[in-house]
């Protein structure tokens, strides 16, 4: 049996190929929107992907299941309380799908979605009465498990469905041997659940005795524990478990309507008719030189999640990227879904500089700057762009907290003859907040180097709550 993890550790996603070599038959697990290492690694192996399963449908990702229908002929896998466009072949609990010496079970475990499933994966030469692991999608993570909270858009209430999750996690999933290994979808970073382990896989007896949510406790208990202080859910999650659900382009066709190369002239046309400048070059060289009114995120930091908290769904997108970078930047957006991408400028920079007045430049400081700064008669406002739970945890004497998911939303708690001094932890944040400040007309800021990292390394005050 072959049994591979692939982490995607931008989005913190983990998907799998199981295999049987005798029989020549791969079947994968949750993948992500580009399916290109499945279809290699199954060459490799002189598989062929003939089943697709997805554990639920998934908030923060478009999953690649129609690009392995359309690629390979794999037969989609849903639970059998899932519904969508394109057809599937509906499991319901106890149902198994069995190729060569593999065999795959299903448990119906409901809790993080209505229709989530866990993959029970047996190597039959091995044991064919115990299973070897348990793919648990959103259930349960190493350290965690699944919010409830994420369907209340679709009709679903986090009380329930966290009922719903005790029920899973302590009459099925608990029940399994301890040395049954744990392989979740996700990792530490995604916010489909707030304690994530930086571990990829475990045991259920490492979680039953470790996992905090797994700890004895009533379930009205359990319930009160994980519908409180859940991190904030990006608006695109909703967007895209309803796509996942959904008939829609593959990634392949979305890329190449969208990859077109454009003029200045081009790019500017689409800006005046609503369309967004996404510059996804590094802080620092955005804020050296950038395209007037683009947003910067940059592919170094989580692009995706970011883009697809701060962009909109409905207008177009222009990639401002390093040549070489663009199709990058298009297929990370692909992987959530944001598919209107209408083209990039074509010679990223180097196009204006024939045109100065389209260029805007970003000031940037120091950690000792901003401090000596601060002591003078007019000292600037430092915005701190970070959560919540982080500004109280340490921050900048005198700062203001406005978490850079709701700054759009905010900017007229923010003095317009004031300069700002804007961070985040290290500078990819604030890099975002300072363009989006830009935008709005708000030109008078300064973003720190470095973030709180920098200040703290200049050993300058913190103060906590």
């Amino acid at each position: 049996m072959i049994l591979k993890q692939y982490y995607l550790g931008c989005l913190a996603h983990a998907s799998y190929l199981i295999g049987d070599e005798a029989s020549q038959t791969a079947v994968v697990i949750d993948p992500q929107r580009d399916v290109g290492q499945y279809l290699q690694d199954a060459q490799q192996h002189g598989l062929r992907i003939r089943h697709v399963f997805l554990t639920h449908f998934h908030a923060d990702f478009i999953a690649g299941h129609l690009e392995l229908r359309d690629c390979e002929g794999a037969s989609i896998c849903l639970g059998a309380r899932a519904k969508a466009e394109y057809g599937f072949a509906p499991f319901k609990e106890g149902a198994a799908l069995e190729f060569g010496r593999v065999r795959l079970k299903i448990m119906e475990t409901p809790g993080h979605s209505p229709e989530s499933i866990s993959i029970l994966v047996y190597d039959l030469n091995k044991d064919p009465s115990h299973p070897h692991a348990v793919l648990t999608g959103d259930a349960l993570f190493i350290g965690d498990v699944g919010r409830p909270d994420l369907r209340a858009s679709l009709g679903w209430s986090a009380t329930e469905l966290a009922g719903l999750l005790f029920d899973s996690l302590h009459e099925k999933l608990l029940r399994l041997p301890d040395k049954t290994l744990v392989y979740p979808a996700h990792g530490a970073g995604s916010l489909c659940g707030r304690n994530l382990s930086t571990d990829t896989v475990s045991t259920i007896g490492v979680q039953r005795r470790y996992n905090y949510a797994l700890q004895p406790m009533t379930r009205e208990e359990f319930i009160r524990l994980v519908t409180s202080h859940q991190p904030e859910a990006p608006p695109y999650f909703t967007y895209d478990a309803i796509l996942n659900t959904k008939e829609r382009p593959t990634l392949e066709k979305t890329l190449e309507q969208g990859l077109n190369p454009l003029t200045l002239e081009e790019a500017l046309r689409f800006k005046n008719t609503g369309a967004q400048l996404l510059d996804a070059r590094d802080p620092a060289d955005h804020a050296g030189a950038h395209l007037v009114d683009s947003i910067n995120i940059g592919l170094g930091g989580k692009f995706a999640t970011w883009a697809g908290t701060i962009l909109d769904r409905e207008k177009p997108i222009v990639i401002i990227a390093e040549p070489g970078r663009e199709e990058e930047a298009a297929m990370r957006l692909g992987r959530i879904g944001f598919d209107h991408v209408v083209g990039y400028l074509k010679g990223c920079m180097q196009v204006l500089e024939t045109r100065p007045d389209l260029v805007w430049r970003t000031e940037r400081i120091t950690a000792p700057a901003l401090a000596e700064q601060l002591t003078s008669r007019e000292p600037p406002l430092v915005l701190d762009v970070r959560a919540v739970g982080e500004w109280e945890e340490k921050r900048i004497e005198g700062s203001l907290n406005i978490p850079l998911s709701c700054l759009r939303e905010r900017l007229h708690e923010l003095p317009r003859r004031k300069k700002l001094a804007v961070h985040c932890a290290g500078g990819y944040r604030s890099s975002i907040a300072a363009s989006l400040l830009e935008q709005h007309g708000v030109t008078d800021v300064v973003d720190l180097i470095g973030g709180i990292s920098a200040w703290e390394a200049a050993k300058l005050k913190i103060v906590a709550t």
